[in-house]
């Protein structure tokens, strides 16, 4: 029977997290089970990372099928025959779906991918459940200290690019420059995407991409000037409690109405 645990370091208390005391916690105990945060799910076996998953980041199936590494049958196979058990990793490998240096490569790069944005500050507690493993089965684990170091680098890495984090996770408009400047192929293809509704999240997924890289060419496309975040609009004020609104009085009124109230009051 799977227990949940409540993040000890939740905010509110005088401790100052570097990324997730409670993630080095449960590596210290050696835990085995899904740590559940705001953006994202880290799972542990044995106290270290096995999968990550994120709503922000292409999953493992996009990032293999879209590359061209597996066919959508193929995964859709290895779910049907393999999910139950737990060992969707292994069965591709031994059906000779995916070469295993392949898997490896691809499964690493989703875990970083989603571990960066799960390990993203947040104001919600995480949630620990003890117990709990992915269906895609075990890969290649990757030590909690490592994650974090990756997280961290990203983030500095991003950070000198271009410090404004605001076109990370609002919707993108081109610039009058994003026009028609000359841009790597690569960043042409972004670029395409880019059209005032879409997020660097939506991109990812349209394009199989890893998200941390979207981010890298979107961070300088907007140091370049060629992209800008849509900005949140402010609220309209709301109205003053007790104050009555009248309508605009124009300069042309309705004088049939204003007679016809004219001789409703003199009739009283």
């Amino acid at each position: 029977m799977s227990a949940i645990a409540a993040d000890p370091d939740a905010p509110g208390t005088d401790r100052l997290p570097v990324l997730s005391p409670m993630l080095q916690r449960l590596a210290a105990e050696r835990a085995t089970g899904a740590l559940m945060r705001d953006r994202g799910t880290l799972y542990l076996a044995d106290g270290q990372v096995v999968h990550a998953e994120s709503p922000a980041t292409p999953g493992i199936d996009v990032l293999l099928t879209t590359g061209g590494t597996l066919r959508h049958e193929g995964w859709w196979d290895a779910v049907a025959q393999a999910g139950a058990a737990r060992r969707v990793g292994r069965y591709l490998v031994d059906s000779g779906h995916v070469p295993g240096g392949a898997l490896e490569l691809c499964h690493l790069g989703a875990l970083y991918d989603a571990a960066f944005f799960a390990l993203a500050p947040t104001g919600t507690p995480a949630r620990f459940r003890y117990g709990v493993a992915h269906w895609i089965g075990p890969v290649r684990p990757v030590p909690v200290a490592a994650v974090e170091r990756e997280t961290l680098r990203r983030r500095e890495f991003l950070d000198r690019i271009w410090p404004d984090p605001a076109c990370d996770s609002a919707p993108l408009l081109r610039t009058v420059h994003g026009t028609d400047a000359p841009v790597p192929a690569r960043q042409r293809r972004l670029l395409e995407l880019v059209d005032g509704v879409r997020t660097s999240s939506d991109i990812a997924q349209a394009l199989g991409r890893s998200a941390f890289h979207i981010l890298v060419d979107l961070r300088r496309l907007a140091a370049a000037g060629l992209v800008e975040a849509v900005r949140a609009q402010p609220l309209p004020a709301a109205a003053t409690p007790g104050r009555i609104t009248l309508p605009e009085v124009t300069a042309d009124p309705d004088i049939a109405l204003l007679r016809r109230l004219r001789d409703a009051l003199e009739a009283l």
